[in-house]
């Protein structure tokens, strides 16, 4: 179970974060700050926060600034910045302080799920130990983006696409898109554009299954599972 600080200025946006994460499999909410003192505190006072979803607007300190003095302290806990802040200088300082994962707000719940389910993927590659396949390093170095899905056009969200693109990695076979709305949560509408994007692009694969009459059914698998 991987344990969650929240921390963000505003109360209530604090409780919605901390409901996503839980409705999250894997993962468990610690606790809640609202403050850089407050989440500094909480860090010294849980017992094993893995994870911060770390609010840049803080009212006496930036985010980046905690994370620079939880790393001073010896915290090694990873973090994900959750802000409104969309300026490059502050995307850029994130980077470089190690921040694994920048959402920014607003956003709706498939959109932190993206990055949590993210971040356990490259949990597991870690904790796995041994050594790494060229897979395994693209996943760790590129825990700051999606990275596996390609430039979209105006109107298609990163987001969105991880979850299609993540639905079709972990089905044993192909998916129709259906059954990718029924894992995601998307609308099949939704869902079957993505998957378009995803085949023209070659990420994905498109297959037809033919049926006892009528049109064939498109059905898709991730490109390097084929």
């Amino acid at each position: 179970m991987i344990e969650v600080l929240v921390v963000d200025d505003d109360t209530r946006v604090a409780r919605v974060n901390a409901a996503y994460v839980e409705r999250v499999p894997g993962f468990r909410v610690a606790g809640q700050a609202h403050s850089a003192a407050e989440a500094l505190r909480r860090m010294e006072e849980l017992p094993r926060p893995d994870l911060v979803l770390m609010d840049h607007h803080l009212p006496d300190e930036s985010g980046l600034a905690v994370v620079q003095e939880m790393r001073r302290r010896g915290h090694q806990i990873d973090v994900i910045m959750v802000t409104a802040a969309r300026d490059l200088t502050t995307v850029r300082a994130a980077l470089r302080q190690g921040v694994l994962q920048y959402l920014v707000k607003p956003f709706p719940f498939a959109g932190l799920r993206a990055k949590l389910e993210t971040y356990a993927d490259l949990r597991r590659t870690l904790d796995r130990g041994g050594t790494a396949e060229q897979s395994d390093v693209d996943l760790i170095f590129g825990a700051h983006s999606s990275g596996a899905v390609p430039d979209l056009p105006k109107g298609h969200s990163p987001a969105t696409a991880d979850l299609v693109r993540r639905a079709l990695l972990n089905a044993e076979g192909s998916l129709s898109a259906q059954e990718v709305a029924e894992e995601t949560g998307l609308s099949r509408q939704t869902a079957q554009r993505y998957l378009k994007l995803l085949e023209r692009t070659g990420k994905a694969r498109l297959t037809l299954r033919y049926g006892d009459a009528g049109r064939p059914e498109h059905r898709y698998v991730w490109a390097t599972r084929v």
